[in-house]
């Protein structure tokens, strides 16, 4: 069997640590063309992985080449527009997260991926660590009972991306680290909590490290920082969902602020059990024989990121091997929630959605 062809629009630090291994290690896809506004950056890669054609317009490869995916690694902005372009164009699409940097926009991916009868597909990598998938079937066992209530987040304590680049200038991320972290762990924990339909949000943010250039991570490093570039997003959000089924979660992500120490977490309580996910680490809190018990999983090593079993499961789905585990109706409700969140931020009420 011929292998599927995938060509990659956006040649950056996220598709370089995390797409083009996943890419590279299965064995029925290969990627044979590369498109990046810069041109030497998508050449030196091409030249690493023995890519022979490269691109500086999307709409270009799109044209000339024969491909069966488009992967999708730009700036938020232009997530959108690449989608609708390689779907209308009768390709699969793989594109980083966030959907959109709007849900009219997110809507008009939905709509060209139904009307194209092509895949579309947005990361969604925490779904895939072992704690994740292990916690979606004690959740479905019942063994949790009724969720409640819970809340997320991911705070750093010094750890801005690309300060002064695409990263920080909300024309083209859309927001700050409630839409570039807020999308990962939300939909983790909506997902943990069986999707129930939000109805209502509340939400402040915060910009107070805009000046500040101190650092304690790698994230900081990560994008293309620029000297007296545009910094208009948040560097914290906070907030609060409430679902049509009377569940709420908490939500708190920030790039910068004066804590102990960084954090990912999501925290669900049910009336049976709760549970604890922080920084990979997962306990289990109930009851057994009147006895209130914390319980710790240990899992194995994995050998896959969790970016990798992401994109490995939309080749398998479009193989026909598997069914998806996102699709873009929950894509353009997630768009819809940050949105609300800005909204709810800028005019200092809850927003009904």
């Amino acid at each position: 069997m011929s292998k599927l062809k995938v060509g990659v629009v956006g040649t950056g630090g996220i598709f370089r640590g995390s797409h083009a291994p996943a890419w590279n290690s299965h064995p029925a896809v290969e990627i044979t063309a590369l498109c990046d506004l810069n041109k030497s950056l998508a050449e030196e890669l091409a030249a690493q992985y023995g890519i022979s054609r490269v691109y500086t317009d999307y709409r270009e490869m799109l044209a000339n080449e024969e491909l069966d995916i488009v992967d999708i690694c730009t700036a938020n902005l232009f997530h959108s527009e690449v989608s609708i372009a390689a779907l209308e164009g009768g390709f699969h699409v793989f594109c980083e997260k966030p959907d959109a940097i709007d849900p009219l926009e997110a809507q008009r991916m939905a709509d060209a991926a139904e009307q194209s009868g092509k895949l579309l597909m947005v990361m969604r990598n925490n779904r895939f660590v072992p704690a994740s998938k292990f916690l979606k079937a004690y959740i479905e066992s019942g063994a949790m009972g009724e969720i409640y209530t819970g809340r997320t987040g991911w705070v750093r304590r010094r750890g801005i991306p690309g300060r002064g680049g695409w990263f920080t200038n909300k024309a083209l991320s859309g927001g700050g680290p409630l839409i570039d972290l807020g999308v990962h762990m939300i939909d983790l924990a909506i997902w943990l909590m069986g999707n129930p339909r939000p109805v209502a949000v509340s939400g402040a943010t915060y910009t107070k490290f805009a000046h500040s250039t101190l650092s304690d991570t790698a994230d900081s490093k990560f994008g293309t920082a620029r000297e007296g570039g545009v910094f208009d997003v948040e560097d914290l959000a906070t907030g609060f969902i409430r679902f049509e089924n009377g569940a709420t979660l908490q939500i708190e992500f920030s790039w910068a602020s004066n804590v102990e120490e960084g954090l990912k977490f999501v925290e669900l309580r049910g009336t049976k059990a709760g549970c604890s996910l922080k920084n990979g680490e997962l306990k289990l809190m109930t009851e057994i024989e009147q006895v209130l018990c914390d319980i710790v999983p240990r899992f194995g090593k994995d050998e896959k990121s969790p970016h990798m079993h992401n994109i490995h499961h939309f080749i398998d789905c479009v193989l026909g091997q598997a069914e998806p585990i996102n699709d873009p109706a929950s894509g353009v409700d997630m768009i819809k929630i940050l949105s609300a969140i800005y909204k709810s931020a800028a005019i200092e009420a809850e927003v009904r959605l």
